[in-house]
Parts: C-alpha cells; structure tokens; sequence
C-alpha cells in the first residue's frame, strides 16, 4: 500500500452526475480530484434554476428520478431530501383531445389498437431519431409498451419515484462539497492535461477524444424552446407529447411539477423540445443513435479497445449508451469500486 502522503490525484472530466458520483466516492477514498467541465454550472443535463418569476426550470428537459435501485436511491439520499412524484404524460390528438401516454384502456377509447403505432410511435420517434422507425432498434420503441388496464404513471414498476426537494443543481453541489474536491468551470479538456494527474475519468464524446479516427459516431440532439403563458390557461399534465408533424415533440410546463415554484404567479413557463442532429446544434450530443444493424456500436466498440494506460470513459457520450439517471449512478459507484480494486492506494 502506498502511504497516505503519496496522494494520488485524478482528474474527472464533466459535471454530470456520471462524473460527479465518482468524485465523490473517489474524494471520500482519499484521493485529490480535480472536476472540469465546459459549461459554466455544475449537473450536466439535469442542470435546473429558478427564474425571475420563482419557477423551477430544467434547462436541458425535465428529469424525474426513478429507481428500484435500493444502493442507488440510498447514495443520493445523503444528498437531497425528497419530494414524491408518480411521472404522468398526455399526449394531444389532432382533434385536441388530451390522451394517456404510454397508451392504456382509456387511450383505446380515441385511437384504436391498430393505429397506435401511426398515432403516437412513428411521429414522435421518427422526429425524435431523425430516421423511419423501422430503421430504429426495438428497444427504442419497448421504452414505452402499451399498459394494461387504466394504469397512467410513466414509470409503474419503479419503487421510488421522486423529484429533489431543492432540485438537481444543489444535489449535485453538495456531491461536490468535499474538501478533496477542486471544481473548474468553464474549462475545456486538453490533452495535455493527461501527464499532470494518475488518473482520468472521462465523459467526453470517446470519437472526439481520439479524433474521430474510426468515424463519427452519431448522435441526436434537441434544441429547447422556452416560452412564457400570461393567460392562465396552460397544459393538463407537466408534460405533454405532440402526435402532430410539427416539428415539436413534446412540452413541459414547469409548475406542474411539485416544489417547482416558490411563489404566486400568473405566469407559467414551457419548454418546447426540437430534435435535431447534434451538428445542427453547436455540437450538443444528447442521445447516442441505437440503429437496428448495429453498426454505430461497432465503431464505438473499435474506440473502446483502443489500449490507454489511465484513462476511463464514463457516461453517455464516454460510453455511447443511453441512461437514465439512476444508470448514471449505478454505473459510476461500480466504476469507483472496480477502480478501488485495481489501485493499490489503499486509502480506504
């Protein structure tokens, strides 16, 4: 074992919750860890903050924390109090009907069984993917099966099911609040940082990292249109998907959520969510592109067996796989601990 004055020191590129968990578990290890990312906040993607009128917003699309994960729920736990929340979406037919989303019995009162796929799958996935469903892999499209019965929560199998009392920015800051823990903001990787640290985690795009030497792996990405309602009149449920051929997916209208609002206020916030190709979006990469052959994983598959000493790539773009929160952190508590194997630190 190395004695406790040879500290090692580890770099983590991205806020995230991928990156930030692993900081964590790494600081409480005993490790110096310096945390960078490019954006100017902390949470990555599930950066949220109150605006001039008191509303909780997502800036990067609404989260909802769910999980059957008993470990899981417990780590974030230490962070954040809870406030319950059973995730329900509508969807708006073209007769203006509002209707459950994934479908259920009283869905099948509108729109029959046969045109459920023309109605709410191949609009919303094809503007979401960018490409005819049935070029799309199928577990895409098991993401959201048909419910038995009147059954109307997005998430019925998981056991909790919950929305930070403070939101996800502070969860996120208190992750960080450790005294082995450096922030940087604003902050780019470079590669000449790699010699500087004994080890790396990295969560940035792993074609980038090596130049795109094997192809670009493609992603999509979404272009959040924020709008205020003045009128009083705004949407039956926090989050709606759209059946039309507009260019829209779906809206979140923000005080629906619970705790999303400190105050009184006529005025509601929604966000309208473009799909598009990350390149269309100041290189944005939101979800990596699960095509049907397969063919995006192999490239990623040839990045990932490139050998290199000291380094891992963590999260959806390190990793190119889509995850949800509690993935996220899963993931990183056993990328911690299968790190903690290998170094012989031994700090714990």
């Amino acid at each position: 074992m190395l004695d406790r004055v040879a500290i090692k020191k580890i770099l983590i590129v991205g806020c995230g919750l991928s990156g930030c968990v692993i900081a964590r578990e790494l600081a409480e290890a005993g490790y110096l860890v310096d945390i960078i990312d490019k954006r100017p906040h902390v949470a990555g993607n599930c950066y949220d903050y109150e605006d001039e009128h008191g509303i909780r917003i997502h800036k990067y699309g609404p989260h909802i924390f769910h999980t059957s994960n008993q470990k899981t729920f417990d780590w974030m736990s230490r962070f954040t109090e809870w406030v319950d929340y059973e995730h329900k979406v509508l969807a708006l037919l073209a007769d203006g009907n509002f209707v459950p989303f994934p479908p259920n019995d009283t869905t099948l009162k509108s729109v029959s069984r046969e045109n459920l796929v023309d109605t709410f799958y191949r609009p919303y996935s094809e503007k979401m993917w960018g490409q005819n469903i049935e070029k799309l892999d199928q577990s895409i499209l098991s993401r959201v099966p048909i419910r038995d019965g009147d059954e109307d929560r997005y998430f019925p199998t998981d056991k909790y099911q919950k929305l930070p009392k403070n939101g996800y920015t502070q969860v996120v800051k208190r992750i960080l609040a450790h005294n082995n823990i450096t922030v940087h903001l604003n902050r780019a990787f470079q590669k000449s940082m790699e010699g500087k640290y004994d080890h790396i985690f990295n969560s940035m795009p792993i074609d980038e990292y090596y130049d795109y030497c094997f192809g670009d792996l493609p992603y999509r990405s979404i272009k959040f249109d924020l709008s205020y309602l003045h009128n009083g009149i705004g949407y039956p449920a926090a989050v709606v998907n759209f059946t039309d051929d507009g260019p829209h997916t779906r809206v979140t209208e923000w005080k629906k959520f619970p705790g999303h609002c400190n105050k009184t206020t006529p005025v509601s916030a929604i966000t309208k969510e473009r799909p598009c190709d990350y390149r269309d979006n100041d290189f944005e990469r939101y979800y990596p592109v699960k095509d049907k052959d397969g063919a995006n994983r192999v490239i990623y598959n040839r990045y990932r067996k490139i050998p290199k000493d000291k380094m891992t790539f963590i999260g959806r773009c390190g990793m190119y796989v889509y995850i949800d929160m509690d993935q996220a952190v899963s993931s990183s508590l056993a990328v911690s601990r299968a790190f903690f194997t290998v170094d012989n630190q031994g700090v714990r």
